[in-house]
């Protein structure tokens, strides 16, 4: 039996580095899916977009949010554009995940001492204000020290005032890959220790991989049931 399609689809960037680390996850996870196609797709920014490459490919197709968090471009976007097929359904977004816990950790490693500033890219949708809070706790339950959000865009407290209220924090940057907003949390953190992203550009976390992986599979098993999420369903009606 075929196995559906993964779309990977990602936010999209112009910075030249972060769109290179990207590419490099979705090949690694190609890599360990051998009987699996592959294919990529962005949100915005990049081309092709997430629309156009779904409806370029024929059979089963299983959507895979290489976002970090339940915002606007996953449960309108990413859900809008699955509504009228039957054979595609859209996985979970990366995070929260104790995979993702995993990575940030191993970036914070010569920092063992100090507080945490989870520096999140930001959104007003109450699912991502959610999926921050427990992707903090989770990073909490895997340092054991104090971690405090704040947001790069849009939601308050935003990174200088976090900055401000914790002089001896270490910033550890929430973002898949390099672009705009880690460039306002380098400008934002002059002077003060700060973590790559999730993706560094140098190697791609094995946890993430597997993570990526994990979302595939447990969307194709969904798919094979006919079990379309609730949200999928009201889209369509």
């Amino acid at each position: 039996m075929v196995r559906p399609t993964l779309l990977a689809v990602s936010h999209g960037t112009d910075d030249a580095d972060g769109a290179r680390a990207i590419a490099d996850l979705v090949a690694q996870v190609a890599a360990h899916l051998p009987d699996v196609e592959v294919r990529s797709a962005f949100v915005d920014v990049q081309q092709p977009e997430a629309r156009d490459a779904l409806a370029a490919i024929e059979g089963p197709v299983v959507v895979v949010p290489l976002l970090l968090s339940s915002g606007f471009p996953v449960f309108h976007d990413l859900h809008g554009m699955v509504a009228d097929r039957m054979d595609a359904i859209v996985a979970d977004p990366l995070g929260p995940d104790p995979r993702l816990a995993q990575v940030l950790a191993q970036r914070l490693s010569g920092a063992s001492d100090h507080p945490v500033i989870l520096a999140i890219a930001g959104s007003h949708g109450p699912r991502s204000v959610t999926d921050a809070e427990d992707m903090a706790a989770l990073l909490h339950t895997h340092l054991g020290r104090p971690v405090h959000l704040a947001s790069l865009a849009a939601l308050e407290p935003d990174l200088p005032t976090a900055l401000a209220a914790h002089p001896g924090a270490v910033v550890s940057t929430y973002l898949l890959a390099r672009g705009a907003l880690f460039d306002l949390a380098v400008r934002h953190s002059s002077g003060r220790s700060l973590t790559m992203p999730l993706l560094n550009g140098i190697s791609v976390p094995e946890p993430l991989i597997a993570l990526v992986i994990a979302r595939y599979e447990d969307a194709a098993a969904r798919l094979a049931n006919d079990d379309v999420p609730a949200c999928t369903a009201e889209l369509a009606g």
